[in-house]
Order: structure tokens, then C-alpha cells, then sequence
């Protein structure tokens, strides 16, 4: 419907609005979305089926470039659903921005027409004469009025026409010249779009083409704010934006995971299979995003998403659970939540919460993610399905000197990340099938002062039954009867030679800062500044492997010492969750998180 190559929808007149057929908009529209919705099957068929198809039963040169041939098709088939996704949803906004102006403009038409008034064909409205003269009495006479696209741009004359069918002409004149201005804008912003949609010749989707789908996405998504995004419940609970999901039709579905997959794909109390589309989808945005970029915090990113991806795109090994992507995003130090198991249908969720240090890079990536993966194969041996999640929703704090540096003892990163970790647990239960799952959080290093914060809030975390430490510095309380579980739900780990777990209290720093800051981690040991003096208490409240604190400490491997083979070492501190190096441990939490805490090796508190 544009009207021309000059000014907005310039040649837009208010007859030609009335007799645009939205309908005709709303099926070129549904095309679209059938187009997207076969890709979408024909991309799931080749990475579901035909990709590990070949891969389990298949060996050899011919397979391998076959193999690459399909991984390069599915690329394609992905590329179509994004692409024609975003031309569905255009289309019907701009359907819906046109129809929400042709009501305007026919309750001016009839206000006219009830009136008597005449609407010209370039939006004036002719009134008759009414009302009285002051000097002769007859009725005043009629005239015309012309319309405003804008009145309150216009500063009001403080004259006021003696004929009232001035004012109601006035009003209707204005009505219409607002809708055609405003469906004008409409027509040329979406013109543009759709001219913006269109794919690079050849088969190949590159970097560079993923780039301008971000970029498409972007305009689509600003221009269609009033059709979709604001009916988004952001401000709602979990369980309410679950019934939201529920009550959508299904081209619904499709189009905000089409033009809004990462708010979809990070909106807690959604389906985690929703989830996981909306944000394998997102991930390939973010990924074209970030390409165009040569900054360091970028690339850092952009490394760590590919890791994600290369994960995201292998068949899983023997015994491993699948892998479901809950959350990603690039704000802040970056954000992925990885869950390996369906965390909406096993019977037992862990949740692990990183802490120091840890941003969306790629040792995140491969690292902290595979401690989840440890974590959900042992669960899994331990009876009812498990699902284990790498949490990383928030920004942990950063230490370029690791724990030279004391500026981990602000806990304003704890209480912002507590208060994101409780939405996504409370997400978790809503969205969990089972009618009494149970659910575990675990907190490491910094994440655990993370998750007490969590759960201190009233009503503790939304459906933990369990809560685990492993490295910690304190949680932020002085007993485990302050965590909302209860101090026989709370368990401990904390390794001989972790210093971490026997950072000073802040009474002691006074004496191990100097021995910290002249010789670093290893001197502040040696010396005393990390020992225990006697005193339970650690930077974050009480420590929590300490008798006074009340939790069940449960047995752990000892790590490597702080000082031997000539050199310093802190790896007892992120030893707790590698089934090689510390059994122990990993066994310990694997039941804790299926929900068999009653067997695990326990230690004497300190």
C-alpha cells in the first residue's frame, strides 16, 4: 500500500486507508509462517534425525563430508525459519497497526455522518449553520474545517468559533487526518523492513548473513512493539507467564519465537523445550551480533557462544543427557543457563550457581559447564531422572588478582544475583511436570554466598529442598537454620587445602591483610592470615563447614596443598565438581541431588 518514493506515505488519502484489506496482509502473512514452519521440521529432521543417524551407524571420509553437508543445510533451513518468521511477523503488525487506524478513522466518518457533516476527499470537514446570532438570532453559519495530524503540536489560538458545529467538525477533520498520518508511518517504517528482508545469493550462511538477520530482527522487533513485545509478562510470576504461554494460539507462539526469542528464551516459567528453541535461535543472533564487533569483551563472548554452539550441535555421548539452552545474552559479563536433562520433566533438579571470577567466556564454556554435565550422569545412577543446571544469570564478581584481591567481599553481586537465581528456581517448579520434584541448589566459591542470599529472602528458594556449599567464603548468615530448609537439608563441602574456605573473618583481616597484600595468597597461608585462629567466622558470616554454623558437612578430597612441587596453587578450590579428582565430592552432591542425602560419606564439622 505504499503511497510513493517522497515524503511518508505522502500520497496516503483517507478513502484509500478504508479500503485496505488487512486481510489479505494477515494470509501473505500466514504464507510466510507455513514457509518457516517447514524449515523449522526441515531443520529438526536433519539435526535430530539424519545427523545422528549417520553419526551412530557411519564411518569414514564419504560420512564426514556428508556430515558437514547436512550441518550446512540445517544451517540454511534455520536461516529460512528466522528470516521468514520475521516477514510474518512484519506483515501482521503492520496489519494491526492499519486496522487499529481504520477504526479511527471510521468512528470519525461516522460521527460525520450522524452529523450530517461532509468528509471531502482530502480529509475537510464541511459543517452546516447552527446556534443563534447575537444580534439578528438567526443560525450562524457553517464552514469548513480542516484537519491537524498532530493538534497538540498546534498552539491553541484562544479564539473560539461562535458556531458549535465548529468545534465537532474541527474534531473529526483532526481524527482523520491522524489516522491517515499515522497508517502513512506505518506503511513507510514497514516498507523499509521489508525490503531489508531479503537473503544473500548462494547456499552458504556465513557470519556475515547471521550479522544481517540480527540486524533484521532488531528493526522488526522495534517496529512491532505495540503488536507483540508489550503484551510480554515481564512483571509477572513465573507460574502466571507459564498460563500466558499456555493461552497463546500457536501462530502466536511461533511469531514471538520468530521476533522475540530472547526475551521468550529467558522469561522464567516457560517451557524449557520453548526455552531451548527460543535460545539456540537467539544464540546464532548474538553470534551475527557480535562478529561485527573487534572489541575485547566482544571477541571474549563471541568465543564462548561458539563453544556453546559446537556443544549444542554434537550428539551427546554414552550415558550424557541432552543438552537444553535456558538463557543467553551478551549484558553484563554475559549470561547462559545450560540445563543437561529436561529440567521440566526429571524428578530431581539441581541447580549449581558460579561464583568469583565468572563471566561468559570460554573457559566458562567448556569448564563450567561440563560440572553440571559430571554432575546430571552421576545423578542420573542414583534411581529417577535428573537434571542438572549451570547457572550463570548474573554478574559474579571479577578479580583480575583472584583472591589477592578482597573486592569479593562486597555482597552487593550476592543480593542482585539472589534475587535473579530465586525468579529462575521459581520458574524451575512452575514449569516442572512433577507434582513434587525435588530440587537442589549449589553454590560454589562466591556462588554460595550467591544462593544464601537467595535464600534468605522470605520463604527461602522457591521449591529447594536441598541446599549444598562446596569452596565457600560464608553464605551471608551465621547458621544454616537462617537458609529456609532447614539445618539437616544444608550441606557442606570444604576441602583441607582450600583456602578459600578459611578466608579471615573481618576481625582477623586486620592481622592476614599485610601478610596478604606483601605476599599474596601463599604468605597470608604460611603466616597465619588464612588460618582458622579459633574463630568460626569468615568473611560472609559464619563459616559454613564449622560446627557452630549447624550444616552436614559431607566428605570431599583433600585437593592439592597450597604451596608444593615449588610452586602455589589454589586448585583445591575448584576441584570439587571433576568425578577424577575429587570422587568424593561429586558423589556426595550427585545424591544429595537425587534426593538420597541419607547415603552420603560425612565429615566432621570443624
Amino acid at each position: 500500500m505504499s503511497g510513493g518514493s517522497g515524503a511518508a506515505g505522502s500520497a496516503l488519502t483517507w478513502a484509500a486507508l478504508r479500503e485496505v484489506k488487512c486481510a489479505e496482509l494477515e494470509d501473505a502473512a500466514d504464507g510466510w509462517g507455513r514457509v518457516s514452519n517447514r524449515a523449522d521440521a526441515a531443520r529438526d529432521r536433519v539435526e535430530g534425525q539424519l545427523l545422528p543417524g549417520l553419526h551412530d551407524t557411519q564411518k569414514g571420509e564419504a560420512v564426514g563430508a556428508a556430515v558437514g553437508r547436512l550441518r550446512r543445510l540445517g544451517a540454511n533451513f534455520q536461516y529460512i525459519y528466522t528470516e521468514c518468521g520475521l516477514l510474518r511477523t512484519t506483515l501482521n503488525s503492520l496489519a494491526h497497526e492499519i486496522k487499529a487506524q481504520q477504526r479511527v478513522l471510521q468512528g470519525a466518518l461516522d460521527d460525520a455522518a450522524a452529523l450530517r457533516f461532509t468528509v471531502h476527499a482530502d480529509g475537510s470537514v464541511t459543517y452546516p449553520a447552527a446556534g443563534e446570532g447575537l444580534v439578528d438570532g438567526k443560525p450562524l453559519a457553517g464552514g469548513t474545517a480542516s484537519g491537524v495530524p498532530n493538534p497538540g503540536m498546534v498552539t491553541p489560538s484562544g479564539l473560539v468559533a461562535p458556531n458549535p458545529n465548529a468545534g465537532k467538525a474541527q474534531d473529526i477533520a483532526d481524527r482523520v487526518a491522524q489516522a491517515v498520518r499515522t497508517a502513512a508511518d506505518a506503511d513507510w517504517r514497514y516498507t523499509r523492513i521489508l525490503r531489508a528482508l531479503k537473503a544473500q545469493e548462494g547456499l552458504g550462511v556465513p557470519a556475515a548473513t547471521w550479522k544481517d538477520a540480527a540486524d533484521d530482527a532488531a528493526a522488526v522487533r522495534q517496529a512491532a512493539g505495540s503488536y507483540l513485545r508489550n503484551a510480554i509478562p515481564h512483571d509477572a510470576s513465573p507460574a502466571e507467564r507459564k498460563a500466558w504461554w499456555a493461552g497463546l494460539t500457536d501462530e502466536q507462539r511461533e511469531e514471538y519465537l520468530a521476533v522475540y526469542p530472547d526475551r521468550i528464551g529467558n522469561l522464567d516459567g516457560i517451557p524449557a523445550l520453548v526455552r531451548d528453541a527460543a535460545n539456540r535461535d537467539n544464540l546464532q543472533l548474538l553470534m551475527g551480533k557480535l562478529e561485527g564487533r573487534d572489541d575485547e569483551d566482544s571477541a571474549t563472548k563471541l568465543a564462548a557462544l561458539r563453544e556453546i554452539d559446537r556443544q549444542l550441535r554434537a550428539v551427546p555421548g554414552a550415558g550424557e543427557p541432552p543438552m537444553y539452552l535456558l538463557g543467553i545474552g551478551d549484558q553484563g559479563n554475559g549470561r547462559a543457563i545450560v540445563s543437561y536433562g529436561n529440567p521440566d520433566t526429571a524428578r530431581n533438579v539441581a541447580a549449581y550457581v558460579p561464583g568469583l571470577n565468572t563471566s561468559l567466556d570460554e573457559e566458562f564454556a567448556k569448564n563450567d559447564l561440563k560440572r553440571a554435565l559430571d554432575l546430571s550422569i552421576v545423578s542420573n545412577r542414583h534411581g529417577d531422572p535428573a537434571a542438572a543446571i549451570t547457572w550463570l544469570g548474573y554478574d559474579a564478581p571479577q578479580s583480575p588478582d583472584g583472591f589477592r584481591s578482597l573486592s569479593v567481599a562486597a555482597g552487593g553481586r550476592a543480593e542482585d544475583g539472589g534475587l535473579a537465581f530465586r525468579e529462575f528456581m521459581s520458574g524451575i517448579e512452575a514449569a516442572n511436570g512433577n507434582q513434587d520434584p525435588h530440587m537442589t541448589a549449589i553454590g560454589h566459591s562466591y556462588g554460595s554466598r550467591t544462593v544464601g542470599s537467595a535464600a534468605q529472602h522470605p520463604g527461602g528458594i522457591p521449591g529447594v529442598d536441598d541446599i549444598v556449599f562446596v569452596g565457600s567464603p560464608g553464605v551471608g548468615v551465621d547458621s544454616a537454620d537462617e537458609l529456609g530448609v532447614g539445618r539437616g537439608h544444608v550441606f557442606v563441602g570444604a576441602a583441607a587445602n582450600d583456602v578459600v574456605t578459611k578466608l579471615p573473618s573481618k576481625g582477623e583481616f586486620a592481622v592476614g591483610a599485610a601478610e596478604m597484600l606483601v605476599g599474596g595468597p601463599a604468605a597470608a597461608y604460611v603466616f597465619g592470615g588464612f588460618a582458622d585462629r579459633g574463630d568460626d567466622d569468615v568473611w560472609f558470616g559464619k563459616d559454613p563447614a564449622s560446627e557452630a554454623f549447624g550444616a552436614q558437612r559431607f566428605e570431599v578430597g583433600d585437593g592439592p596443598p597450597l604451596v608444593g612441587e615449588g610452586r602455589v596453587t589454589i586448585d583445591a578450590h575448584s576441584e570439587y565438581f571433576d568425578p577424577e579428582l575429587d570422587r568424593a565430592s561429586v558423589e556426595n552432591m550427585a545424591l544429595i541431588a537425587a534426593g538420597r542425602a541419607n547415603r552420603i560419606q560425612r565429615e566432621e564439622p570443624r
